[in-house]
């Protein structure tokens, strides 16, 4: 039921690791953790002084549920029982996890899956986990770090993304030193994230089954499980504002550097920069992410690569800087053509754009239908764009 790993030494800093989970199971201040996707801010989710703090930190809503992050089989099915109750009933031991999920742990997890299971009456769980739901969502991270950091802490890690509330999420320590310095007093730093976006997550208490939030896993590959051939896509790629979110991302504006962003779809011609520069005014500050097709001259722009391997911006030979003349400052930023670099690098560039002082960034998208991790990088980018250009 439960997966065993070793822990090296060597690579991996015990010391700190006993010390963030000393504090996670002492104090009420939220720890920062990298794990596969984006890096999460975590605390005692069965505490309620605790998990406050992440909502202080980040200055989230509160009625925006948080994930449950655990770290073995077990420690889930403490959660989906009442307190006290110990799983026996009539005799025989009960498995309190939904027979519907359990094709989907065994193939997905450890991983980028957020399983959406029922609260039960008098919950372990600190109501705030939930924002008031019926319902929470949880994963077993595909993270070592992450995994030896909640068992080391001994208790579930209620954990959404370590950044300020509706900003872009963190793939890189400094990303969430840059937004939450001062409100928080750890950062486990294990280097940038592996995937980029966030956890897909999925609801099989309904009928069909549905996709809430898209990510690290597909409709496609879901559909290969088990009660899961018909599965449906749930959510919209809009802020759905009125409604009480089943999972987080559903219902606020998230992703969003300070910059407007507009978006132009798979397929749509590039932006000629010099007509972006006379439409949208002189003297602006303009970025481009470019991704598959687009290729905007090198020589009147200022040109970065986000690297593949790490989540920081790294200056192409062409340009060490943005181009700065009398009516604008350009600068354009290269995710590469290969869609899981693009999303480990998509949150970094907006993050870079926002430093460099960008007013409007101008991105291209990609077609969602090559994969989940295409669809996660299109659903995140039209939460963060506020215009949107298609054929």
């Amino acid at each position: 039921d439960d997966w065993e790993f070793k822990l090296d030494e060597e690579l991996i800093d015990t010391h700190h690791l006993q010390s963030a989970a000393h504090s996670l199971k002492h104090s009420d201040v939220p720890v920062a953790f990298p794990t596969e996707t984006v890096y999460g801010l975590g605390a005692d989710a069965t505490r309620s002084e605790a998990v406050k703090g992440i909502y202080k930190a980040k200055q989230r809503p509160v009625d925006n549920p948080l994930i449950v992050h655990i770290s073995s089989l077990n420690q889930l099915r403490q959660l989906l029982r009442p307190s006290g109750q110990r799983g026996i009933a009539n005799g025989a031991t009960f498995d309190p996890i939904p027979d519907i999920y359990k094709p989907l742990i065994q193939k997905f997890w450890p991983g980028p899956l957020t399983i959406l299971l029922p609260t039960p009456n008098d919950s372990r769980l600190a109501p705030e986990v939930t924002a008031g739901l019926k319902t929470f969502g949880a994963r077993m991270p595909g993270s070592l770090l992450a995994m030896v950091l909640i068992k080391l802490a001994g208790v579930p890690l209620a954990a959404p993304s370590a950044n300020a509330s509706t900003k872009p999420s963190p793939t890189v320590a400094e990303h969430v030193k840059y937004d939450l310095d001062g409100r928080i007093d750890t950062i486990l730093d294990g280097g940038p994230c592996d995937v980029g976006v966030e956890s897909t997550v999925v609801d099989g208490l309904s009928t069909p089954p549905s996709i809430l939030r898209p990510g690290g896993v597909s409709i496609e590959q879901l559909r290969q499980c088990v009660g899961w051939e018909n599965v449906v896509i749930g959510y919209k790629d809009s802020s759905e504002t009125g409604l009480a979110p089943k999972a987080p991302g559903m219902k606020y504006r998230h992703y969003s550097p300070k910059a407007q962003v507009v978006l132009y779809h798979a397929n749509n011609p590039q932006p000629e920069w010099n007509k972006v520069i006379e439409e949208f005014g002189p003297r602006k500050s303009i970025g481009f992410i470019n991704t598959k097709k687009w290729n905007l001259p090198k020589e009147k722009m200022a040109t970065t690569a986000i690297g593949s391997d790490r989540g920081e911006s790294q200056s192409n030979d062409a340009a060490s800087s943005p181009v700065t003349s009398s009516e604008s400052k350009v600068c354009v930023i290269s995710l590469g053509r290969d869609t899981e670099s693009i999303a480990r690098g998509l949150f970094s560039a907006l993050r870079d754009l926002d430093k460099r002082g960008a007013e409007m960034i101008f991105v291209e998208g990609i077609d969602e239908q090559e994969g989940a991790t295409a669809a996660a990088v299109m659903n995140r980018l039209r939460k963060a764009a506020e215009v949107e250009i298609r054929d």
